[in-house]
């Protein structure tokens, strides 16, 4: 006889567009999801994180705050989502909290990743044991503390006979491999909206491109794409991970001060540039009679980007999450409560083939809520 346990998943990514929260249940290691929600960020709180995370001056007292309030805005949208779900705290198990990540270098001399949102408070005001800092073990073990979706990706996709990559479109862009009788694979590929977001917002004052529809005004500008494409993260040999700190809006104008391009046509050209770093490292798994790429996160909402992945990829089939029964929405929301499971059962929870860290381990720091 088994036991069914509830956990919740929290996560907010580098697009800072929102902070999803789902309850699974757990069910002889199985993740069902039972409810989901999307919580609005706040827009104050979003342009104080960006400028710590765009390198903007700051001291340890702004650190702070951001940290108290991401820990009142996290425990906001867990209580948000038990009063729509109807399920009370003591129903749950744990919380998995991503946290908000401001900050991730693990290839510098002495590694680091910074993921604010105070656990305590969510722990305090949720009375629930929550869980949170799931990658620092990892690269105290010579990882990268990231990506760790990958693990829940073998754990809920059936193997097949052919290539399933697995591709969530965040800010970055990041897959996970799965081939018949081989070991996970996964890593972040480069900028998936992270550019074009940030390239919108300065150019519309938009969040982000909604329809392709500024995108669709311009032309591919094949030298501004071949000197993105020049960057030499997309050389290195994976274990590899990136963020903010790298692909900004500093990084594209030094990009563009080497070129005269329109607005619509940078906007245009930065949608190939995520199509093309993706499709060039998926390709390079391509096995069977009709490899698989199951797209997840908001950049599968991009028809164009995803146009531009299925005529970049002829041989695959390009699809969403949804497709295989899991809202590509909820995805990472619902890899951090498994994560949380994981750590309540002391089970390992990283791949060491997709991090690069030493041994398999288990992963996230406990908070317990004094009940």
């Amino acid at each position: 006889m088994t036991t069914k346990e509830r956990y919740i998943g929290v996560m907010s990514g580098t697009s800072l567009d929102g902070v999803d929260t789902v309850i699974i249940e757990m069910d002889s290691g199985q993740p069902k999801l039972l409810a989901a929600n999307d919580y609005p960020y706040p827009e104050q709180l979003k342009q104080r994180v960006l400028n710590v995370c765009t390198g903007q001056a700051t001291n340890l007292v702004d650190i702070g705050q951001l940290d108290h309030e991401l820990g009142v805005l996290y425990a906001n949208a867990i209580q948000a989502l038990l009063d729509k779900s109807g399920y009370k705290a003591d129903q749950i198990c744990a919380i998995g909290n991503h946290g908000q990540t401001v900050y991730h270098n693990p290839s510098a001399p002495l590694p680091f990743t910074i993921q604010l949102g105070d656990a305590n408070i969510i722990a305090a005001r949720t009375g629930i044991t929550t869980i949170a800092d799931f990658r620092r073990k990892d690269m105290a073990l010579g990882g990268q503390g990231a990506p760790l979706v990958p693990a829940f990706h073998q754990a809920i996709f059936k193997p097949q006979d052919a290539t399933t990559v697995i591709l969530n479109i965040g800010g970055i862009a990041n897959i996970s491999v799965l081939q018949p009788d081989k070991a996970v694979l996964g890593y972040d590929t480069g900028p998936g909206n992270m550019l074009m977001d940030a390239w919108c917002q300065k150019q519309l004052g938009l969040a982000f491109d909604r329809g392709a529809q500024f995108a669709l005004q311009g032309d591919i500008h094949q030298p501004l794409l071949n000197d993105l494409l020049s960057e030499p993260y997309f050389a290195l040999p994976a274990p590899k991970s990136t963020g903010r700190e790298l692909f900004n809006l500093e990084w594209l104008n030094s990009k563009l001060a080497e070129h005269s391009v329109s607005a619509e046509d940078v906007q245009r050209t930065l949608c190939e540039f995520s199509a093309l770093t993706i499709s060039q490292q998926v390709e390079a798994f391509a096995y069977g009679l009709l490899p698989e790429l199951l797209v997840c996160g908001g950049g599968a909402r991009n028809s164009l980007l995803m146009d531009r992945l299925q005529a970049l990829l002829p041989q695959w089939k390009v699809a969403t999450t949804d497709s295989r029964g899991i809202d590509g929405d909820n995805m990472e929301a619902m890899a951090f409560a498994w994560l949380a499971y994981r750590r309540m059962h002391n089970l390992p929870s990283n791949l060491p083939g997709v991090t690069g860290a030493s041994k398999a381990v288990s992963l996230g720091v406990m908070y317990f809520a004094d009940n």
